[in-house]
């Protein structure tokens, strides 16, 4: 079975980063492997860039499913400290998607943009033989600010305090139990608690809430490869080491049985939504009380110190080989 979803390190070392077209002076931050976003200096501002898939999933209504989908895209940026201000969306549509179901997706992600106060400046939309659910085209989102206001990657210094939000493998679990809950042999109570967990997702806000209320100096959404691969991302990037208590992370309900009964490790599965933040120990409190006002879930998990790699209860982790809800989704859909 190949390996589905992002590649890894040495697939990017390799084949990626060698090839980076010109060689230009005013990039800030360019491609690096689990790094969220690029930075290009504009004489006084700088630009924020970031580039996903847009996946849509019929099965959660089109309308929820946008706003699920805009929030993903956006995130990459938001984790910059800056507000996605501008989009650009293509779209590849299935043949069999209507006029109407489209009509209902782009009106909610107008909705999206409109409350963040983002504009859609560019795009591509058209229907094509071959394409299918739920990858029906790409999102790039920028952001505008002063260098001095950009939250960098590789911002976490020792000293500082670890925060997760909402905790590992929500939307892992929110999608799987939409998508095939029917089909698991669990308690209804657990698969409609657990198909809420989609609802968790508004990083976007998130993030800009931290940013607001503290001293936030790096932040990662915990996408694919889940908590483990966040943890190894942006440890790596800073060239720090991230101590984490297990029993202080964060876990939504019915996040674990679900886990359980599919054989995945919820720390290793995706979780759209989540954001991992190193924060000044000074400033942790009103980080805190900044998310607790937008009934994010959110704890202290750890801690920045001197040296390398990430520890999990002394243990040192490593990311996963693959993200475990790929295969599950294989599995459900042969």
């Amino acid at each position: 079975m190949p390996n589905y979803g992002k590649v890894d390190g040495t697939f990017f070392d390799e084949h990626i980063y060698p090839h980076l077209g010109a060689e230009r002076e005013e990039i800030r931050v360019g491609p690096q492997h689990g790094v969220d976003f690029g930075v290009v200096d504009i004489g006084e501002r700088s630009l924020v860039v970031a580039t996903d898939p847009i996946s849509i999933l019929p099965e959660l209504g089109f309308e929820r499913a946008a706003r699920f989908a805009f929030d993903v895209v956006c995130a990459d940026v938001a984790v910059s400290g800056l507000p996605p201000a501008y989009l650009s969306l293509d779209f590849t549509l299935p043949p069999a998607m209507t006029d109407a179901e489209f009509a209902t997706l782009w009106r909610a992600i107008d909705r999206e943009a409109s409350e963040l106060g983002a504009s859609i400046v560019a795009g591509h939309t058209a229907r094509y033989e071959g394409c299918s659910y739920p990858w029906i085209g790409g999102a790039t989102v920028l952001g505008v600010g002063s260098a001095d206001e950009i939250v960098r990657p590789d911002g976490a210094r020792p000293g500082d305090s670890l925060v997760l939000t909402t905790g590992p493998a929500v939307e892992a679990v929110g999608l799987l139990t939409t998508l095939f809950g029917d089909e698991m042999d669990l308690p209804e109570e657990t698969i409609e608690t657990a198909r809420e967990r989609l609802d968790d997702a508004r990083a976007v806000y998130d993030a800009l809430a931290a940013v607001a209320a503290g001293p936030v100096t790096a932040m990662h959404d915990v996408t694919e490869g889940g908590l483990r691969g966040a943890l190894c991302e942006i440890a790596a990037s800073t060239g720090v080491r991230f101590d984490i208590e297990r029993e202080r992370v964060p876990m939504r309900p019915s996040v674990e049985p679900v886990c359980e009964y599919l054989d995945i490790d919820p720390w290793a599965a995706t979780s759209a939504g989540s954001l991992l933040l190193a924060v000044d120990s000074a400033g942790v409190d009103p980080v805190l009380d900044a998310l607790a006002d937008r009934d994010t879930t959110a704890a202290v998990v750890g801690e920045v110190s001197a040296g390398s790699g990430a520890y999990v209860d002394g243990e040192r982790i490593e990311p996963p080989p693959a993200d475990p809800s790929w295969d599950v989704y294989a599995e459900y859909t042969e």
